[in-house]
Parts: C-alpha cells; structure tokens; sequence
C-alpha cells in the first residue's frame, strides 16, 4: 500500500495533489464560516472544527466509496460496441461533472452576479447539519480530482488529511491569499478541467500518463508564482461571490 514512499514522482503527486486540495477547499472554508458565524460567539470555534472533522469524513468516506466502484472492472453494458463497466461509467461522470463545475466556477467568478448571504441566527445542530450537506457537495470535485490524478488511494488519502489539517490551522490566511490572488483560483479551475477532461479520455480507454499533467500543472504554477512575485503592486480583478448558504430549517 505504501510502496510509492520510495518514489519521487509520488511525492510530486502527493504535493500537487494536496495543493490542490487546499485551494479547491476554500469555498467549503468560506461557507462554513458563513454558517457558524450564525452561532453564538463561545459556539463558533467548536462548530468550524467539527465541520472540518466532517469535511475530511466526508471525502475519505467519498473516496474509498469511489474507489471501490472504480474496482469494478467488468462489463455492465455495451454501448456503441464498446464495454462499459462501473469504472468507466465513474471516470466518464466524473470528467463530466468537473468540466462543469468548473467552467460554472469560472463563468461565475468573472460574470456572474455577487450573492448576498442570510445571516439569520440558528440552532448549533442545524448549523453541523447544513455543514454535513455542503460538505457532501463540495467533496464531489475535490475526491474526483484525487482519482483523477493519482493511482494510489493511500496518497489521495493523506492528501485529503493534509489539506483539512491545513484549512483548519490556516483556513483565514488561506482565504484572504486566494481573495488577494484571484488568478490562484483560476489556475486551480483550470487544473479541474485538465483532470476533468483527462477522466473522460480515460473512461473510454484512452491512458493518458500522470506525469504529463503534473508538468503541465508545475509550469503552470510556476508562472503564476512568477506573475505574481513581478506584479505585486498591480491592483488584481475582484472576482465575484456566489455564495447562497441553505435556508435555515423551520424559517
């Protein structure tokens, strides 16, 4: 399970993958402050820790469970004279819902319109219960992107745990460096439509190797980090919010 420990590349891939990771968290960062800052000020602490706790159950759970459907190697049906297995039909959805989400993301950062939040006060079990849903939600991309990029499933889940460590000692400079930067964000959807178009060509049979997209990614991100070093003083693009909390239970 551990013989990757031995190879560069994995921990090449455990980096990038964790990276990513963090910064495909911050919208789960952002609404689970806007939910627990509905709580009483002593509440808000427990509660942001315990929606990170159930943020990383939830993607380790999602993951395992993905994992296992991807072992399903048989045929379940032909289609167009090709076998498809539940495997495939995982990596062909998956590529799917990530060119989706992201291109959504994209097109809502730059023109979509900002979103006001309610702040009505709730309950502290109604605030875990929002947060449990959400982070069903936003686990969706972060674990199709881990599957997507590496092979080992005990590298997507130290990733995962990495990344919700981090968020929970660093979630606010995290948000406030993405919310300076905004073109992080951008690369960071990006990189989902390169891992999501890599599933989809995968799904039908088609390898495309890892090592590739990490070169893609490290140049990509070494430009940015280039960018932004020489461009420290330019005023960046604010992007747009769209955020909408869930209604409150019983309001």
């Amino acid at each position: 399970m551990f013989e990757w420990v031995a190879n560069p590349e994995a921990w090449v891939a455990l980096a990038t993958l964790a990276a990513l990771e963090i910064v495909l968290g911050i919208d789960n960062i952002i609404f689970i402050s806007i939910l627990v800052g509905r709580l009483p000020d002593k509440q808000r602490e427990p509660a942001r820790f315990i929606g990170l706790a159930l943020a990383m159950l939830t993607r380790l759970a999602l993951l395992f469970s993905i994992v296992w459907i991807m072992g399903l190697v048989e045929p379940w049906f032909t289609l167009f004279g090709m076998e498809i297995s539940g495997r495939d039909i995982i990596l062909i959805g998956g590529g799917l819902f990530l060119l989706f989400k992201a291109v959504h993301e994209i097109h809502g950062s730059l023109e979509g319109a900002e979103q006001t939040v309610s702040t009505a006060t709730a309950s502290f079990g109604m605030v875990l219960v929002q947060i449990a849903i959400l982070d069903i939600v936003f686990s969706l991309d972060s674990v199709i992107t881990a599957v997507g990029l590496v092979d080992q499933i005990s590298i997507m889940a130290i990733a995962i745990i990495l990344a919700v460590l981090v968020m929970l000692i660093a979630a606010k400079p995290i948000g406030d460096f993405v919310d300076r930067h905004p073109t992080v964000k951008m690369l960071a959807l990006s990189f989902l439509i390169l891992v999501g178009f890599t599933l989809i060509v995968e799904g039908f049979d088609v390898h495309v190797p890892k090592g590739y997209i990490y070169f893609a990614m490290a140049f990509s991100i070494a430009v940015e980090m280039l960018n932004l070093r020489l461009r420290k003083k330019a005023k960046p693009v604010e992007l747009h919010k769209e955020l909408r909390a869930p209604e409150d239970a019983g309001a």
